[in-house]
């Protein structure tokens, strides 16, 4: 390790508690360089990838690169799950897992609920003609979409959704998220237990049921499971939704086409996605000596992977700091990429699609209130903090 260890402030700017406004310059920097550059991280010393090919060199070869490193790190707050296994036990959970999730599983209902929730998120704030779209819609709907998935109590929602919101600032304070990871375990066990005994037909219940060759999920990697969903399915969906809004609406004229199909409206969500990936780093770990972009890696060396830096590569993306929804090809990896890539991606299409479309068809004349910039922050994690919005009041629904 000859090269200059650098911080995350050195690199990005920012404080231990201010966001970082704007990680792209520096990822551009760090590209432009002789390959991957060393980070400071909470936890160890790790090589930053950067480069668009060398993340889905990475992303694609979990022989070299496990995922094993996820153990110190996510592993400790959600618990053992997919996210940290490789190979033939990451295969078998994906099996176990993938069917709840699946098209078929998320089609009919779902969305019809999940429009319904939009409309009577709406509707509370509607007849005031502004609001806040992050506090008072994106930060809200998603994960009530994805408790009524689960079969959640409405009584529960806000507390599960005050503890999933510390999962995400685990490193400002890691005390906090690993407090709330065990008041969800202590939430969620009875309620596994209950739906094995007498299944519903939600989430909770169909995986409880899951079995490959006669194998199931035991009690704990379901309740690990579900604390990583609430994150990856709803907690990040929601910076999806902000960031796509504040995109949109400081792009007038692609906010108008965005409205005029679906197909135009995913188009839209596409390009937020690599434009403002909302999880921006992963992590892995080599599993021997080999090499990333030139450079020479030990066995066992930490690797935080930049998804949100490989979205912005212009090596891949023509003038890829521009916001631009006809972009074609988008051959984005927000969602990762191979055997880890994200099983809850359609659930968070759906969401994404289904809120959008009905924010933008009740909310007419919607614009950014005065002063308002729709400025996109954070490192690990991104998407606007706030987005106060204009648009013509209307009563709500009958």
């Amino acid at each position: 390790m000859s090269a200059p260890i650098r911080t995350a402030i050195e690199l990005f700017g920012g404080t231990e508690v201010d966001p970082v406004p704007n990680p792209y310059p520096a990822y551009a920097r760090i590209r432009s360089e002789d390959g991957p550059c060393l980070l400071q991280t909470l936890m160890n010393v790790s090589y930053l990838i950067t480069r668009y090919d060398d993340v889905r060199t990475v992303l694609h070869d979990d022989a070299r690169f496990s995922s094993r490193a996820n153990e110190d790190g996510i592993g400790i707050i959600m618990g053992r799950t997919i996210v940290q296994m490789d190979g033939k036990e990451h295969d078998l959970h994906r099996n176990l897992i993938s069917p709840a999730l699946s098209p078929r599983a998320l089609r009919g209902d779902l969305q019809v609920r999940a429009r319904e929730i939009a409309d009577e998120i709406i509707d509370e704030f509607i007849g005031d003609g502004h609001a806040d779209l992050v506090k008072q819609f994106s930060f809200t709907y998603p994960l009530r979409v994805f408790f009524e998935i689960l079969g959640i109590p409405r009584a529960d929602h806000d507390r599960l959704h005050k503890w999933a919101s510390s999962f995400t600032r685990v490193g400002a304070d890691p005390a906090g998220a690993l407090d709330a990871a065990a008041a969800m375990g202590e939430y969620l066990m009875p309620v596994v237990h209950e739906r094995r005994t007498t299944p519903t037909g939600d989430l909770i219940s169909r995986l409880a049921h899951a079995e490959v060759d006669g194998v199931g999920l035991a009690d704990e990697e379901i309740a690990s499971f579900l604390r990583l969903l609430v994150v990856a399915g709803a907690e990040t969906t929601y910076h999806v939704i902000g960031s796509c809004i504040s995109a949109l609406l400081t792009h007038p004229d692609q906010f108008n086409r965005a409205r005029e199909s679906n197909s135009a409206l995913l188009s839209a969500i596409n390009e937020t996605l690599r434009w403002e990936s909302p999880v921006q780093m992963v992590m892995r770990e080599t599993t021997e000596a080999t090499s990333v972009g030139g450079v020479e890696l030990p066995e066992g060396a930490s690797l935080v992977v930049a998804l949100g830096a490989a979205n912005r590569d212009e090596r891949q993306f023509d003038d890829p700091d521009r916001f631009d929804i006809e972009r074609t090809p988008n051959e984005h990896v927000a969602f990762g990429l191979g055997r880890h890539y994200c099983a809850g991606s359609r659930l968070a299409y759906l969401e994404a699609t289904v809120g959008l479309s009905t924010l933008f068809e009740r909310l007419r004349s919607l614009r950014l209130a005065p002063q308002e910039s729709g400025q996109i922050v954070g490192l690990a994690f991104r998407g606007p903090d706030r987005l106060r919005v204009e648009f013509e009041a209307e009563a709500p629904r009958a």
